[in-house]
């Protein structure tokens, strides 16, 4: 029965991590208006799932790590009552702060159910020093290094532009506008009317979308940075599959009958049903509310992004995608000027709120189960 109890809680985990990132990798698609919701939505579903299931081959470092092993004793790892308490934990905070529309780190979340089913089940037991090392330091570090190689590889690439002579096309807005004029009219009938005209107006960059102004070997550079928007932000969903199936994985290692390479397509199945679900409110948060991006910058951000997850994910580093690809856009924000401080603000509130909110359901979780099975 708690085996069953544990899938379903890592089913649910799992829906909630797809809810709350599968949007982050294409936000900048969205946030550009490269391309509709519904077509970067559906982007990132797949290159997603193509990182999960690549994980099987190349993530087995964070299996370890997330199975809780060295953090707390082992024979607590092989007990289906505190994975669950962990799923539980973890998953309830993604899901809260997904209908609050606040982009969070499952792996933040993870961390914190670990420590606090762990301080529940076995007090001072929890490998402090493990904890600082392997999980806080690369969690702390990640969204730094993001702010800097985002605005690097973002001035990289202006520099590049500028000295090709690539220049920004001005925005230009062309419609029919419904107009009321005062027209001569026979006595006993309405004395205006209203006709449409054709109008004309310069308008803000945000407000459509900004592209680039140039040919090389018959493509346009606007066509060129579209189809590098496109591939940088698939990279991105293929590097969170890649770092965070396995870390959701982990947590049903103890089930022996399960082959783990099947979890994994299954974590992979229910992050992709969560992603479309319902990851509209943070996909709006990632897209509009960090800082203003045309294509270019959005690529920038993306290629810094991938760049990081991808080598954490190799090295089995349990990096969140969430505080990289936030980082990233905040490395743009901060070359360009354009940050919104007030919502990333509230961004970096809720980051720092996920880890004892984690530990708090998790604790509870755990000694709710473990009374009703010595019950």
């Amino acid at each position: 029965m708690a085996t069953v109890l544990l899938i379903l809680a890592v089913a649910f985990l799992a829906y909630s991590n797809g809810a709350n990132d599968n949007l982050k990798g294409v936000a900048s698609l969205y946030g550009s208006r490269a391309c509709s919701y519904r077509t970067a939505l559906s982007w990132a579903t797949f290159t997603t799932f193509a990182g999960s299931v690549t994980a099987i081959l190349l993530a087995q470092g964070l299996l370890k790590k997330f199975s809780g092993k060295g953090l707390v004793p082992d024979a607590l790892t092989a007990s289906p009552q505190f994975l669950l308490a962990v799923a539980l934990g973890a998953g309830l905070t993604v899901i809260l702060a997904t209908l609050l529309g606040f982009p969070v780190s499952t792996t933040h979340g993870l961390t914190g159910a670990l420590v606090g089913a762990g301080y529940c089940a076995v007090g001072n037991s929890v490998n402090v020093s493990v904890l600082g090392k392997a999980f806080v330091l690369p969690l702390l570090l990640s969204p730094i290094l993001a702010i800097a190689l985002g605005g690097v590889i973002y001035l990289a690439f202006r520099f590049t532009r500028l000295r090709l002579g690539v220049s920004k096309e001005m925005c230009v807005c062309i419609g029919k506008e419904e107009k009321v004029f005062a027209m001569p009219q026979p006595v006993g009938l309405f004395a205006r009317q209203a006709q449409p005209v054709l109008t004309m107006a310069v308008d803000r960059p945000e407000q459509c979308q900004q592209r680039y102004a140039a040919v090389f070997l018959g493509v346009t550079a606007a066509r060129l940075v579209d189809t590098l928007h496109f591939t940088s932000a698939g990279a991105v969903s293929f590097a969170r599959g890649l770092n965070d199936t396995p870390k959701i994985a982990a947590l049903l290692l103890v089930a022996s009958a399960l082959d783990i390479r099947l979890s994994m397509v299954g974590v992979a199945v229910a992050m992709g049903i969560g992603g479309w679900l319902n990851a509209r409110k943070v996909a709006d948060t990632m897209a509009n509310k960090i800082t203003k991006l045309n294509s270019g910058q959005g690529c920038s951000a993306n290629l810094a992004t991938a760049i990081l997850v991808t080598t954490a994910s190799y090295h089995g580093l349990p990096v969140s995608t969430t505080h990289v690809s936030v980082g990233s856009l905040l490395g743009i924000g901060f070359t360009t000027g354009e940050a919104q401080w007030k919502s990333i603000a509230g961004i970096l509130l809720s980051w720092v709120i996920t880890l004892p909110c984690a530990a708090l359901i998790a604790g509870l979780a755990y000694w709710l189960v473990r009374g009703l099975a010595n019950a």
